[in-house]
């Protein structure tokens, strides 16, 4: 007899069982879980004067419109002059970049690599150079755009930068690393931090650049940039400076120097031939006539500003915490013989050699130039990273190019909605209604079989 019932009953039994198990599964408590952030990656190479440097930079791909998030993943210095050096073989501008965009390879997942996008922006060297000959600048640009076209990157251009870009892009970098961008939310209402921003200060092999925010009138709109960042107005001051312009005044300098004639007074008047303040047209200025407002906040100086700095700091072990004693640090450099020079700071001959050259410069840039006193000195930091992050132009180009580097939508393992949950909650309920049904109506019909 129970062989004969068992069969008529495993339907509505395994209907039975499935419907237990919906609604058993549908009382679990569920949640939104996010899932760990895959991470989007984008390169720029900074091709400098002297140098090129490529920076890998490396953020979650589901983040939020906010700031703090960017990170440098790696970098690679690229052997071999700057770009503009190749003027004469620009086929060897593309071919020196070949080992760091191997690295690039390596450093990116290659999962990622048709999504990351990649720059290369060329500074004051290419600058020259386009004034100079304008066909070999472009040559060179062809050069290097065709070698990074090559890899399987999202290519978006190779271009010249000007002086006022490299400025801003110095200072978008820097507050952007700095977290003085960042907005918070606090009982749903956004904020911007109370500090401020900070003024950026950037010195490479042939140009230097002030930016700092400004509320005092502007005389020369063209050094006045208006930008929004995160729903935020800011209004900066920036100029760019070729600051070897003068060829003849820089070789006589850099051969006193070479010739190690220990004369720190000679130096400082070379060098001091480069600013001129005897003009101005407007109501203050810099140098060379060129406007600039009163000097506001503090300031973050970076590259060779930083690298000069530090150098007289920890090489040369030398205080340089005022303006008073960064001329003392600067004589005392100076008035070294090649030999006193080399046994005290001991490193790449090259560089020590233009030592007393650029320290003098950078001196004489900081008071004479930019007109730093004791005051607004106390507000100027060296840096050469914020946030494990070289502090430079790249990292701001490259936000300003990715429209601040928008998100992919998270990703979420999403419970269901509460109406979509009553109409599987009362699927199954019906569902083992259905089987408990359909086992009687089974029962009943075995029973009725066995009286007949």
């Amino acid at each position: 007899m129970a062989k004969k019932v068992l069969p008529l009953l495993l339907p509505p039994l395994l209907l039975a069982a499935l419907g237990l198990a919906g609604l058993l599964l549908l009382c679990l408590p569920t949640r939104d879980v996010r899932e760990p952030p895959a991470f989007k990656y984008g390169i720029v190479l900074d091709a400098g004067s002297s140098h090129t440097s490529m920076f890998v930079y490396k953020w979650p791909a589901d983040k939020e419109n906010d700031t703090g998030i960017v990170g440098q993943h790696s970098s690679c210095h690229v052997q071999g002059g700057g770009i503009s050096s190749y003027a004469d073989n620009p086929s060897g501008a593309g071919r020196s970049l070949v080992e760091c965009l191997e690295q690039a390879l390596r450093d990116v997942p290659r999962d990622r690599h048709a999504s990351t996008p990649l720059y290369l922006g060329a500074t004051a060297g290419m600058r020259l150079l386009n004034l100079r000959s304008p066909e070999a600048a472009a040559a060179v640009l062809a050069a290097v755009g065709q070698t990074l076209a090559q890899y399987p990157f999202d290519f978006r251009g190779a271009r010249i930068l000007s002086g006022q870009d490299e400025g801003v892009f110095g200072w978008v970098t820097a507050n952007y690393l700095l977290e003085n961008l960042i907005k918070y939310s606090w009982v749903g209402r956004w904020f911007r931090p109370r500090k401020g921003t900070l003024g950026a200060m950037d010195l490479g092999g042939a140009s230097t650049q002030i930016t700092f925010e400004t509320s005092s009138p502007v005389e020369d709109p063209a050094n006045e940039v208006h930008l929004r960042l995160y729903g935020q107005h800011y209004r900066v001051y920036t100029h760019s400076f070729l600051c070897y312009g003068q060829d003849q005044v820089l070789q006589r300098l850099l051969a006193s120097a070479l010739q190690g004639s220990s004369d720190p007074d000679l130096c400082r008047a070379l060098v001091s031939q480069l600013f001129n303040v005897s003009t101005c047209g407007f109501s203050r200025c810099s140098f060379d006539g060129v406007f600039q407002p009163p000097l506001a906040g503090s300031f973050i100086a970076f590259s060779a500003f930083y690298r000069t700095v530090e150098f007289l700091r920890t090489k040369m072990g030398l205080p340089v915490a005022t303006l008073q004693q960064l001329d003392a640090a600067v004589e005392t450099t100076c008035k070294q013989t090649w030999e006193e020079l080399q046994a005290r700071a001991p490193g790449p001959l090259d560089r020590l050699a233009n030592s007393c050259a650029a320290a003098t410069f950078v001196q004489q840039l900081l008071s004479r130039g930019y007109g730093f006193d004791e005051r607004t000195f106390g507000g100027l930091a060296f840096q050469r990273q914020a946030a494990d992050t070289a502090v430079g132009w790249a990292l701001g180009y490259m936000l300003n190019l990715t429209n601040l580097v928008p998100s992919d939508p998270p990703g979420l393992r999403k419970g269901l909605q509460r109406g979509a949950w009553s109409v599987a909650l009362l699927l199954f309920g019906a569902l083992l209604l259905a089987a408990l049904a359909l086992g009687l109506r089974q029962v009943r019909s075995a029973k009725a079989q066995r009286a007949i």
